[in-house]
C-alpha cells in the first residue's frame, strides 16, 4: 500500500541556544527510514552467506539481527548525503535563517520503524540592521582606456562564438555540467518513495579517475530517463555495504563546456544590448594593481556597505574561517614566501574576519530584497567559471566538487546558495552603480 505524499516529507526543527547558536535538526521520516532501511537488508542479502541457507535466501530477520552496525552506519550516511543536507541547506534559506560558517553534525539519531533525526549545531546571527544602502555615495573604479583590452573583448566574443557554430552534438560530454533529478525506484521501476526527487549537479571531469562516474551520463540528453544500478553511483551515497539500488536517473539540463554562452551572460546580468555584453566583459579585462574592475567593484561596494554597519563576529567563527583561508593559501605555490612575512598570521585572521562578515551581509540582504534563486541562475552562475577570465565575475569560491580527487555529483540545493550570494552581489553593484 502506497503511502500518501507526506509521508516522505522532511521537516526541520530549530532550538535556539543562545543569541549566536542553535540546534537546528532534520526529521526524515520513517516511511523513508524504513524504505531505505529495506533496500539495504535485500542488499546484503544477495551476499551474506549464513549455514543452512543458500546465498541469496538468508531471511532478512536473520540478517537485521546478526548485521545491525553494518545496516546502522549505511543507513546514517545514505541517508545524510541523499537526502539531509540538500534539505537542510533549501529550509536555513527558506526560512530566512542568518547562520555564519557551516553547519556542523551534532548527533545522529537513526533506528527501523522510528523518524530519523540529524542534529547540527549551527552559528546563527540576530538580522541585521541594514539601513538604507541603495542611496549611499558610491565612486565605480573606472577601466583601463588601453585599446588592446578592446580587442581582447573582441576576440574573446569571436572565439566562443564561434565554437558555438561548431557545436552541433546535444549530448553530453567531457566538460560539461549535468543537472540530473534522481529518485529511488523499485526493479520494476515504480517509485518507492512517492514523488521523492533529489536534485544534483556533476561536472564531466576528464581525468582517470572521473570514469565511472562519467561514464552514467556520457552520450545521455536533456529530457533523458533511465535506470542504473551503477556502483560508483551507489558508493558516492554511502560505501558502507555493497548495494544495488535502482536509481532513475532524469537529465533536466546539460551546460556545454565546448563555448561560453553569451546569451546565459546576457540573462545573468541583465544585458540588453551587444554593447552592454562588451562593457561588462570589459569588467574582467581591465586591471589595475593585479586587480580587474569587476573585482576592485565588488570590494569596493561591500566595504562600502560593512563602512556603515559595524557588528562583531564571535572570535571561535572566525577561527574556523581562518582555517579555511589557510588551507586554501597553503595550496598556492608561494606559499611559503607569503609565510615568511612578519605580518602574516595577522593578515590571514583579517581576510577571515572580512569574509565571513561579506557572507552575513550578503545572505541578510538577500533575505530583505527578497531575492530567489532558481536552476537557471546556478547554470548561469556555472557558465561564468567555464572560463578563466569570465571567473573573474564570481567573487566568492565556488563550492568544491571532487572528493578523494574525483568529480562528485554535488547537490543543486548548495549550489543554489553560492548562486544566491553572486547574485545578491550583484544586485548590490547594480544599484550603487546606477546613476
Amino acid at each position: 500500500m502506497s503511502q500518501p505524499i507526506e509521508a516522505y516529507a522532511l521537516r526541520l526543527e530549530v532550538k535556539k541556544l543562545s543569541n549566536s547558536s542553535c540546534l537546528a535538526t532534520v526529521i526524515v521520516p520513517v516511511a523513508i527510514v524504513d524504505t531505505i532501511h529495506h533496500q539495504a537488508l535485500c542488499s546484503l542479502q544477495r551476499t551474506i552467506q549464513a549455514p543452512g541457507f543458500q546465498r541469496g535466501s538468508v531471511p532478512l530477520s536473520y540478517i537485521e539481527q546478526n548485521f545491525p552496525l553494518s545496516v546502522s552506519n549505511h543507513l546514517k550516511e545514505f541517508l545524510f548525503n541523499f537526502f539531509v543536507l540538500s534539505f537542510l541547506y533549501k529550509e536555513l534559506r527558506h526560512q530566512k535563517i542568518l547562520i555564519t560558517g557551516e553547519p556542523r553534525l551534532h548527533e545522529v539519531h537513526v533506528q527501523a520503524h522510528q523518524d530519523a533525526t540529524f542534529t547540527f549545531e549551527v552559528n546563527m546571527f540576530s538580522n541585521l540592521d541594514i539601513q538604507e544602502w541603495k542611496h549611499l555615495p558610491f565612486k565605480a573604479p573606472k577601466r583601463k582606456k588601453y585599446k588592446d583590452l578592446d580587442r581582447q573583448v573582441d576576440s574573446f566574443l569571436k572565439e566562443e562564438l564561434e565554437y558555438l557554430s561548431k557545436h552541433t552534438n546535444p549530448v553530453a560530454d567531457i566538460g560539461d555540467w549535468v543537472n540530473f533529478d534522481i529518485k529511488l525506484v523499485d526493479h520494476d521501476g515504480n517509485p518507492l518513495l512517492g514523488d521523492h526527487v533529489e536534485s544534483f549537479w556533476f561536472k564531466m571531469g576528464d581525468e582517470e579517475a572521473d570514469k565511472p562516474l562519467r561514464d552514467i551520463f556520457i552520450g545521455k540528453k536533456v529530457g533523458e530517463s533511465f535506470n542504473t544500478q551503477h556502483s560508483s553511483l551507489q558508493a558516492h551515497f554511502s560505501d558502507q555495504i555493497d548495494t544495488n539500488y535502482n536509481f532513475q536517473i532524469t537529465i533536466t539540463d546539460i551546460l556545454h563546456n565546448a563555448y561560453f554562452c553569451v546569451e546565459q551572460f546576457k540573462k545573468y546580468f541583465k544585458l540588453k544590448t551587444n554593447k552592454d555584453i562588451y562593457q561588462k566583459l570589459i569588467e574582467v579585462f581591465s586591471y589595475r594593481n593585479d586587480l580587474s574592475q569587476r573585482r576592485s567593484m565588488a570590494e569596493e561596494s561591500l566595504k562600502l556597505i560593512l563602512s556603515k554597519h559595524k557588528f562583531d563576529i564571535p572570535n571561535h567563527v572566525v577561527l574556523r574561517q581562518q582555517k579555511k583561508v589557510l588551507d586554501l593559501v597553503q595550496s598556492n605555490p608561494d606559499y611559503h614566501v607569503y609565510r615568511m612575512q612578519k605580518d602574516f598570521k595577522k593578515r590571514i585572521k583579517q581576510l577571515a574576519e572580512k569574509q565571513t562578515k561579506e557572507l552575513l551581509l550578503l545572505d541578510q540582504i538577500a533575505y530583505l530584497e527578497n531575492i530567489s534563486v532558481s536552476n537557471q541562475d546556478t547554470k548561469q552562475y556555472l557558465n561564468l567559471i567555464k572560463r578563466p577570465r569570465t571567473k573573474e565575475f564570481i567573487y566568492f569560491d565556488p563550492p568544491i566538487t571532487k572528493l578523494t580527487g574525483q568529480e562528485a555529483p554535488i547537490s543543486a540545493e548548495e549550489l543554489k546558495q553560492a548562486s544566491l550570494r553572486e547574485k545578491t552581489l550583484n544586485h548590490i553593484i547594480y544599484h550603487l552603480t546606477k546613476a
